[in-house]
């Protein structure tokens, strides 16, 4: 047998315990029942993992994404290319079909099914089998990385569409950025004029159907003990400024929006709602700022994006653990900018304690210290012995590569996650299936 029938092979036999029958076959009753909470930090490899871990708790520390007990590695290729994208990406998870590069809830224009054969996403039909969904974004509505659960398109920029179908999905929760689609241009919202050519106005739509509307993370956390609609609207686009850092510095932003929730205290809001569902929910939430941080190669961004994502895996962990009958499980689908941690070594003399890095490595990728490029060096938090170390963080690109990526997991069958030892991007959607309905998906 030749080496790529071997690895063929064993792939298949390390992830028969996901997959189940082949295409076509009735889907097979399997034990193990239970919610759903999909977390992805969007854009985030093992190297952003990294250089999160090292500032935030040191080179000895764990996160809360290390602590999670199984993981697998992660294959992210597309129907027509070897690196996935966000709308691509997030439509493999959702349907469990691979798909162009260029779809969102499609095939690139031509429509899908699920591998279930349902005439929808998992999310549909989760919603037609009496579950509640919840989707959480730190981005705003239109990101595909919740949005391509409820809505398809044939074109990602379909902005206004896009959040239409969001907003007329039917979720139980949503909670998100991106006001100017919800409001006719000309009219006033609480962060800035609406977008909108069509005249809708999506906000008195959600309230005609009985959401409760929320915009700030006070009114969030104020909500009645009983609501069970709510549709959050937190910032006009995302809720960060997805900018260099010379550009934040010169226009004085934060990273993210201060009256925002951050996507943990979304993500807890979500819970107590859901949890109370009779029927069991499936809940959806991305950390977008870990993606476009670093598109825009902005090493604090990015690292600030972690942690709030690292937060909000400590947050759905400890549900998980309070309530065992619910799956934990994320990934990314691809590596935003390429980014990789350099600490002092051989030719590598200019990155000291206090000093300014170089403008660029010696083939010419960028270096970002804490402020920007050619700025003071990085300094990670206290390794066991008390000790700090200067490092530098380097680009390769603002684009997305294919990268080193993780499918984590804790609670109800994660433990297939680390049977399976690789996971293809279609895997995701097979194991979210089996645990949400209980057959597994060829």
């Amino acid at each position: 047998m030749h080496r790529r029938n071997l690895f063929v092979a064993s792939t298949a036999l390390a992830a028969a315990s996901l997959a189940g029958p082949a295409s076509g076959q009735q889907a097979a009753p399997v034990a193990g029942t239970g919610n759903v909470i999909f977390f992805h930090p969007d854009g985030f490899g093992v190297n952003h993992w990294g250089a999160t871990r090292f500032v935030h708790v040191g080179p000895d520390g764990r996160l809360n994404w290390d602590r999670l007990p199984h993981a697998a590695v992660y294959l992210g290729h597309m129907k027509d290319g070897l690196t996935g994208t966000s709308h691509g990406g997030a439509t493999v998870h959702a349907f469990g079909v691979r798909v162009q590069a260029d779809s969102f809830g499609m095939d690139g224009t031509t429509p899908i099914r699920s591998a279930s054969g349902f005439d929808g996403s998992i999310a549909r039909e989760a919603m037609a089998a009496g579950k509640w969904v919840g989707l959480v974004n730190s981005g705003a509505a239109y990101e595909p990385g919740t949005a391509v659960f409820v809505a398809s398109t044939e074109r990602r920029n379909s902005l206004a569409e896009i959040t239409r179908l969001v907003a007329e999905s039917g979720v139980q929760v949503h909670l998100a950025g991106g006001e100017r689609w919800y409001l006719p241009r000309g009219v006033q919202g609480r962060f800035g004029e609406g977008a909108r050519e069509d005249g809708l106005n999506l906000v008195e739509m959600l309230r005609s159907r009985g959401y409760t509307i929320v915009y700030t993370k006070e009114e969030l956390a104020a909500l009645p003990a009983d609501a069970t609609r709510v549709w959050g609207i937190f910032a006009h686009d995302h809720t960060f400024h997805d900018r260099p850092e010379e550009e934040l510095a010169q226009r004085n932003l934060p990273h993210y929006v201060p009256t925002a929730p951050s996507v943990a205290e979304m993500a807890a809001a979500a819970l107590r709602i859901l949890s109370r569902a009779p029927q069991g929910f499936f809940l959806v939430v991305e950390e977008e700022g870990t993606d476009n941080f670093g598109n825009v190669n902005n090493a604090p961004g990015s690292i600030e994006a972690g942690i709030r994502a690292d937060e909000a895996i400590g947050l759905l962990r400890r549900y998980v653990d309070a309530n065992p009958n619910t799956l934990l499980l994320t990934c990314a689908d691809s590596d935003a900018g390429g980014m990789q941690v350099i600490g002092p070594g051989r030719g590598q003399q200019a990155i000291r304690e206090g000093q300014n890095l170089p403008e660029r490595d010696r083939n010419g990728a960028p270096l970002d210290g804490q402020r920007g490029t050619g700025t003071t060096a990085w300094l990670s938090a206290p390794d066991r012995a008390g000790q700090r170390h200067p490092f530098a963080i380097a680009w390769s690109t603002l684009t997305d590569v294919s990268g080193g990526i993780l499918v984590r997991g804790a609670g109800l069958n994660a433990h297939l996650i680390a049977e399976a030892g690789t996971m293809d991007n279609i895997d995701v959607y097979r194991l979210m299936y089996r645990t949400l309905f209980g057959r597994a998906i060829g």
